[in-house]
């Protein structure tokens, strides 16, 4: 779908209640699911995938299957609230650090007064105080649930409770909160319309240098299976 076509049909889902996970896919995470059947298995069960990636949009059109355009998870967010802006909605933020989250809640709700920010938390907790954030999240019941952490535990930490949860919406969004805090700055225009996002917030987080490695591996990947790019791997 266009990013426009995406916007109304989760529009639609969140006033509907029914409850949509959306991962915001790029190469790092297409190759996880090709090494660890558990984080393909979460994948497969996610409801919504969007072309967040520009190497993800880039393999669709090199193996003829073409996307409609990429959905930024960045775009999509800030396009959902200002929807929720238009419907009263609320929503709560969960991840990154304390000064992170806060100053990021500070600035969305002034951005956008009419959607009610109805909680938000750090990242840095365990699996033992997974149904503590789990019950204060449900006791909140945002319409939109924005999920920070680490790269290995933010998908399948959501797919573990969503039901739990009993969120409309709920999207992983990396490292938005970093930028909408001003910790970060996003990249220029011409990083984005050239596609290089992801060498722009390299230059400004260097320590991701190793997961950044993956994606050589992914173009091979792309260009030495065409063939099978598109056909489902196996659930087992």
């Amino acid at each position: 779908m266009t990013m426009d076509e995406t916007v109304s049909y989760l529009v639609k889902a969140i006033e509907e209640k029914r409850q949509t996970h959306v991962i915001t896919a790029n190469p790092i995470m297409v190759m996880s699911a090709l090494e660890s059947p558990d984080y393909y298995r979460m994948m497969t069960k996610a409801e919504l995938i969007v072309p967040d990636g520009a190497g993800v949009v880039w393999a669709a059109n090199y193996v003829g299957t073409p996307v409609a355009e990429r959905v930024a998870g960045f775009d999509l967010m800030h396009r959902l609230m200002r929807e929720g802006e238009q419907r009263k909605w609320t929503a709560y933020l969960l991840g990154t650090s304390q000064e992170v989250i806060e100053a990021a809640a500070e600035k969305l709700q002034l951005q956008y007064p009419q959607v009610r920010i109805v909680g938000y938390r750090n990242g840095f907790f365990g699996p033992d105080q997974d149904q503590e954030v789990v019950e204060a999240i449900r006791q909140a019941a945002p319409h939109i649930l924005l999920v920070a952490r680490g790269a290995e535990t933010q998908e399948p930490w959501i797919a573990k409770y969503k039901h739990q949860l009993g969120v409309p919406y709920i999207m992983g969004i990396g490292g938005s909160f970093d930028i909408i805090a001003g910790k970060l700055k996003r990249a220029p225009i011409i990083f984005q319309k050239l596609r290089l996002e992801w060498f722009y917030r390299l230059l400004q987080e260097p320590k991701r240098l190793p997961r950044m490695l993956v994606l050589p591996k992914f173009v091979v990947k792309v260009m030495r299976d065409k063939e099978n790019v598109t056909k489902p791997g196996p659930l087992s």
